[in-house]
């Protein structure tokens, strides 16, 4: 990747800004509210090129003195959703029993939601896919709740249309929401570990939890 496009796809937008490389440093989003942060990730890989994202930006928040619950989705037991409608009916309950019942709490009393993502097949993974469509049973709980959320993501692929479907679904879903975009970081061209050590994205993980 020459230069240009290694500029080109470093570009993070943050509280409605492009910012690009160091700059990004100088920039506070939040101000000095501390903040519950919830993290959800997507990854089936420990140690792969999403969970170092999470790794840097939850170091970065935690280091500014946020709260920070992590949830990876992939290590948790979780059912999909089947559109059954129980949760619209009497108690309005779900009808599993899962790991969302631990992760609901945090939702409903946290600040922020970051979502971590590998990219599959233009768009989020299955496991956090499956996290975000049970957020159905509660929606009566968390749309319009004045939430900030953020997108990291990484992908194998460099093409600058490659994050398009991932970043209109996000968007999409803020906009339900009625959640208010506080920034994205699309680490493209990172096919493993190995790749995304050697470049920005860590630091510009860390630099966004940081300046929260």
């Amino acid at each position: 990747m020459n230069r240009r496009n290694f500029i080109k796809n470093t570009l993070i937008t943050a509280a409605g800004a492009v910012v690009v490389g160091s700059a990004l440093a100088n920039t506070k989003i939040f101000g000095d509210k501390k903040m519950k942060i919830l993290v959800i990730t997507g990854s089936p890989h420990k140690k792969g090129t999403s969970a170092l994202l999470a790794d840097e930006f939850i170091k970065g928040a935690q280091e500014k003195g946020h709260e920070v619950f992590r949830f990876d989705a992939a290590f948790e037991e979780l059912h999909p959703c089947i559109v059954c409608e129980s949760c619209k009916t009497g108690e309005k309950r779900c009808i599993y029993k899962d790991a969302m019942e631990k992760l609901n709490p945090k939702l409903f009393d946290t600040d922020m939601v970051v979502f971590v993502t590998p990219l599959y097949y233009f768009g989020f993974s299955s496991q956090i896919k499956m996290v975000i469509d049970r957020f159905h049973a509660n929606n009566h709980k968390i749309i319009n709740t004045d939430k900030k959320a953020m997108l990291l993501a990484t992908s194998a692929g460099a093409n600058g249309w490659t994050m398009e479907g991932l970043v209109v679904n996000y968007k999409n879903i803020l906009r339900f929401l009625g959640w208010k975009n506080a920034g994205t970081l699309l680490a493209t061209g990172c096919p493993v570990r190995e790749v995304i050590e050697k470049t920005d994205f860590p630091k510009k993980a860390y630099e966004l939890g940081k300046n929260l």
